[in-house]
């Protein structure tokens, strides 16, 4: 028989595992599902997304639940020579599965699928119940904890108890999430049948030097296989065009292999690089005329590097991509929601889709979340996203007991297996952060010691898990994806070394709270996180802090809603430095939001910088902490929770252009009790473009000096005709020194902005404008006057006779724009996209000095 599915999806019912009152049980919409959904969706707690409600749900982490389905005869039948397995593909976490009131699986494990066999234990005639009971996994937790006195359960950001679960580590709450401790099938659970199953088609492959021939094996493994009647029929194709077909015999143990070789092979690339090519794999198992199964995969050709070499600088760290270097512009992503089952697949193709709206090529999954789900890799494969995957640690001393080994070694097994055929995975690394936990409490860790048994023994076992363990499974399942210890990671030097491996550069909002401006000089050679905080979009505050008394900055609720420690210090602190202070809702979004987007400005402009020229790459990527957000709240995410985009993202999008121009002027120490008497007298400034572009370009460059006051320039534009170099930087003015005579226009205290516009072909492709720092100096009160606004068939252009800062037009859910949070400067025009939301019948902005009734002033679309 042909293998079949049946998805296990309603019909279940769940309670509370010590409510033994006959009504206790309740329906459970569809599954997948967890319980918070469940009890939600029974009105039995209150949405805790909403307010404070957190705290009212609480108890639920400390309860078991109990999930039952019943299936009434005759649902399935086992025919003889057939097997029925029950596949659940994920229980979360301390699962007991019976069938009919027989065990037939323990599950301890979030990570792992799990197959079980039940044709003995199915009833062919009569009703089959399955039952999967979820115990407490924050008791659990507590409980694996002290049985192990043995190991230090160090633990950053949660309580130690999470150490030891197999589960979503952010479900113990991070500094931007909630504590909801979810339970119940979060992946699907179902019937297959099957005379012989296919299971882990694949290609093993290698490219040629020159990238024009692609040889290896296709293999596969089949279950329930006859070597002596049964065969399988290899079929490799791209666009309805075979390319490679073979039938095989089925070997021992039912593996299969067939040895292949494409000519001028159709690779796949990064998005902006090149096509994301892809091949069609298939597979059908055959017994005689009878087809038994068959698999179909989308699979990529890549050679991935990972390029680490002894420079002027250090060591590199950079990634390159069938012989092209590639600088890694890009975000870190955490779950996409508290509530795992509610994802969808195109909620992750809208979220990757953004990814390339805003020029980003690398996702880094956080280790405190989960091995990310299939349409996640999907879309990154269609899309041309570098994945870059985290095995399931972070910020904990990680124990080393042999259960905890088996089970890490099977979840690390199963994920392999799963991701391998997708070519926009080129990165494993072994933990988030565990490597600071050992700084920070002073774990043993000696870099000369090589000896893995050793390590075991030491107050830093986890070593062995990612020294040795993880290193060896990735080679052993997936040896073309590259393996890194942990991130942050520089062989085995401190973590914060800036000349090896990555970095996360958090003296940024953490640690020393340096100032952004002072990005340039906290690079790394790869900068894996930095972030900083803002609010989202007024629209999304109100949605999640319902009360309008709490709608305020300061509030209860507001500050309840940010998980971040000292988060009113920290963003306070930025604010007060860079800007005029106000306090109400709408003008304290903003000053938030652009705070963050000048951050994203300054850092990723400088660092791309650093990508120099082969043989200099100072700094091989950037990945902004983070892209999103598992619920509303404010956080360091770019996106809010609804998918709608804050101004760093656009300002990331400017700065990751495919063509860019930086700009940077000399910055002198302020709030140091002796400011600058003037901002504008005389200044240093740098003029550079950056390029992902694989050919020279010939480009226009003119550099402007434009009064701040009267909109006027104050000296004559610089401009020049050069060619940018390809797939890096072109340095065109350093340290240039410019002072500005006094005039009856331009007196002593008038300041100016510089500015840099870039064109190809005549098209005006980038800009960039440096402003006298810090804003807050600036008087920018009478910027309104030469604000006009053109509509026409869903865009806007926007002009000003006057330097204007941070222009954010307000975004609803469902809005579309091309750009925001932008600066505009007189001879300019900015021309917006608009798709607007269907409930948006007007469009609300402000900018740096707006007056109230500008910010509320509402066009017509």
């Amino acid at each position: 028989m042909l293998r079949s599915r049946q998805n296990l999806r309603s019909g279940w019912s769940f309670k509370q595992h010590d409510d033994d009152d006959p009504g206790a049980w309740l329906p459970v919409e569809t599954v997948p599902s967890q319980v918070h959904i469940d009890l939600l969706a029974n009105k039995r707690i209150p949405d805790p997304f909403v307010g404070i409600n957190e705290q009212s749900v609480q108890w639920v982490a400390e309860k078991s639940w109990q999930y039952k389905l019943r299936l009434p005869a005759p649902a399935i039948h086992c025919p003889e020579n057939t097997s029925t397995d029950l596949v659940f593909e994920g229980l979360d976490t301390f699962a007991t599965v019976t069938l009919n009131g027989g065990e037939i699986l323990k599950s301890e494990n979030m990570h792992i699928s799990n197959r079980v066999n039940v044709n003995k234990t199915w009833n062919s005639d009569s009703e089959n119940v399955l039952e999967i009971l979820f115990d407490s996994a924050l008791l659990r937790g507590r409980d694996i904890v002290k049985q192990h006195g043995e190991h230090q359960f160090f633990a950053r950001q949660t309580e130690e108890g999470r150490i030891p679960v197999r589960k979503a580590q952010y479900n113990w709450g991070w500094d931007w999430g909630p504590i909801l401790m979810t339970a119940g099938p979060w992946r699907p659970v179902y019937f297959e049948q099957y005379t012989a199953r296919l299971d882990d088609v694949r290609a093993v492959y290698d490219l040629a030097a020159d990238l024009k021939s692609c040889s290896g094996r296709l293999m596969a493994r089949v279950s329930g296989a006859s070597e002596q009647t049964d065969h399988l029929v290899f079929l490799l194709s791209r666009n309805d065009k075979v390319v490679f077909k073979q039938t095989c015999g089925v070997g021992a143990g039912g593996l299969v292999e067939a040895a292949f070789q494409i000519e001028d092979p159709c690779l796949w690339y990064p998005a902006g690089y090149g096509a994301q090519s892809r091949y069609q794999l298939s597979a059908e198992v055959w017994r005689g005329q009878t087809k038994l199964d068959s698999s179909t995969k989308l699979i990529g050709f890549r050679r991935c590097e990972l390029v680490q070499e002894k420079d002027a600088y250090g060591k590199s760290f950079y990634f390159r991509i069938n012989g092209v270097d590639i600088f890694a512009g890009g975000s870190c992503w955490i779950p996409g929601d508290s509530f795992l089952s509610q994802m969808t697949a195109k909620r992750y193709h809208d979220w990757m889709k953004l990814m390339v709206e805003s020029n980003q090529i690398m996702i880094r999954v956080w280790g405190g979340g989960i091995y990310e789900d299939n349409a996640f890799l999907d879309a990154c494969d269609e899309l041309g996203i570098l994945v870059w995957q985290d095995f399931a640690f972070a910020c904990g001393n990680y124990p080393v007991y042999t259960p905890f080994l088996e089970s890490i070694e099977e979840e690390a097994r199963q994920n392999l297996r799963r991701f391998r055929s997708h070519p926009s995975v080129v990165v494993w690394a072994g933990n988030n952060e565990d490597y600071q936990v050992q700084e920070r409490y002073k774990l043993e860790y000696f870099a000369d010691d090589k000896d893995p048994e050793s390590w075991l023994k030491s107050t830093f076992p986890a070593r062995y898990i990612y020294e040795f363990l993880l290193p060896k499974v990735v080679q052993e399942e997936d040896p073309s994806v590259l393996y890194h210890p942990g991130s942050p990671w520089g062989d085995g030097k401190h973590t914060t070394d800036p000349t090896v491996g990555d970095i996360h550069q958090w003296n940024i909002w953490h640690g020393l709270m340096n100032r952004y401006q002072e990005a340039e000089h906290l690079t790394g050679r790869f900068v894996s996180e930095f972030g900083m905080e803002a609010y989202p979009h007024l629209q999304t505050t109100r949605r999640m802090v319902t009360s309008p008394r709490e709608q305020r900055p300061g509030s209860l609720t507001m500050d309840y809603r940010n998980k971040a420690v000292d988060h009113e210090r920290r963003m306070m602190t930025y604010v007060a430095e860079n800007f005029q202070v106000r306090y109400d809702l709408p003008a304290f979004t903003h000053l938030t939001q652009i705070t963050q987007a000048e951050t994203m400005r300054y850092a990723y402009k400088a660092w791309r910088r650093m990508w120099g020229h082969p043989g200099a790459r100072k700094c091989g990527g950037v990945l902004v902490w983070q892209l999103n957000d598992c619920w509303p709240t404010m956080s360091w995410a770019v996106v809010d929770y609804y998918l709608v985009k804050k101004p760093a993202f656009y300002a990331i999008a400017r700065a990751l252009r495919p063509l860019d121009v930086g700009i940077s002027r000399s910055c002198p120490e302020w709030t140091s009790g002796h400011a600058a008497p003037s901002l504008r007298k005389e200044c240093e400034y740098d003029v550079w473009i950056a390029s992902s572009r694989l050919d020279a370009a010939q480009v226009e460059l003119r550099v402007r000096f434009i009064s701040i006051q009267t909109g006027k320039d104050i000296r004559d534009a610089i401009a020049s005709i050069l060619y940018a170099q390809p797939n890096g930087t072109t340095e065109v003015h350093k340290k240039q020194r410019v002072t500005v005579a006094t005039s009856a226009e331009n007196t002593a205290d008038d300041p100016f902005v510089i500015h840099a516009s870039l064109a190809l072909n005549g098209e005006l492709v980038a800009t960039d404008t440096a402003w006298p720092e810090p804003l807050k100096y600036l008087d920018l009160n009478d910027r309104h006057v030469g604000l006009e606004i053109y509509q026409s068939r869903g865009k806007i252009s926007m002009s000003s006779r006057l330097p204007i800062k941070g222009l954010v037009l307000e975004e609803t859910e469902g809005m579309k724009l091309s750009d925001n949070g932008f600066d505009l400067v007189p001879g300019e025009k900015r021309e917006i996209q608009i798709e607007a939301a269907p409930t948006t019948d007007h469009l609300r902005w402000t900018y740096l000095g707006a007056p109230d009734e500008t910010s509320t002033y509402r066009p017509k679309l």
